[in-house]
């Protein structure tokens, strides 16, 4: 299992409506110094997302940077992905685990408080908890839960916390202060002037706060 001090404090999610071309927003994210890149293109599938997510680790690996893989399993476990991320309805946590195997981090989303309890005990690497906000980058997102919701879940689970859901560097104190790892972050990035910029911002803030 992934070692949980490892969590970056921040995981920088692709955007397919960004203006940017997925590897490219992947490469200046991770040049900014996000350490782990999330993979997420909803309407690709097959072969398609398969040669996009090699593509996109070849220009994030220079960097020092891991690939994670969003809810396409036999992708993951085809190229060897650093890890994947699923959501509630992407398959069980215990099945991924068997699949991807024990070194991989896996994240699962959780969006309430009523799911933690069925959250596995040693199979999971962190929670991805929200939205915290309304998010563009995620129209069929479940209702937000706010920074209350957040540090609630938080509250209730040994498990570490990603926030994700409308977040950027202006919210890293509100995050800090739930107890959460760090933040999973699409838009403030994908649609920032300079994503490298965005990035480095968003990590200077972290350690400052």
């Amino acid at each position: 299992m992934c070692d949980t001090r490892l969590i970056p404090p921040l995981c920088y999610l692709t955007d397919a409506s960004a203006p940017l071309p997925i590897p490219e927003q992947a490469e200046r994210a991770a040049q900014g110094g996000a350490r782990w890149i999330q993979l997420r293109h909803k309407s690709l599938t097959g072969a398609d997302f398969h040669d996009l997510a090699c593509a996109t680790r070849e220009r994030i690996r220079p960097h020092g940077a891991e690939l994670l893989i969003n809810d396409h399993v036999d992708v993951a476990c085809s190229i060897g992905a650093y890890g994947v991320h699923i959501g509630q309805s992407d398959g069980d946590a215990r099945e991924v685990r068997e699949r991807i195997g024990p070194d991989a981090v896996l994240g699962l989303s959780i969006e309430n408080i009523e799911q933690i309890a069925s959250v596995p005990e040693g199979r999971v690497t962190y929670l991805g908890v929200g939205p915290v906000r309304a998010t563009p980058s995620k129209t069929d997102h479940a209702p937000p839960i706010g920074f209350d919701g957040l540090a609630e879940i938080v509250r209730n689970t040994n498990h570490p916390c990603l926030a994700i859901g409308g977040l950027g560097a202006a919210d890293i104190a509100q995050v800090k202060a739930t107890g959460c790892a760090g933040l999973a972050v699409v838009s403030a990035i994908a649609h920032a002037t300079d994503l490298t910029l965005a990035t480095e911002a968003i990590l200077k803030g972290w350690e400052a706060s």
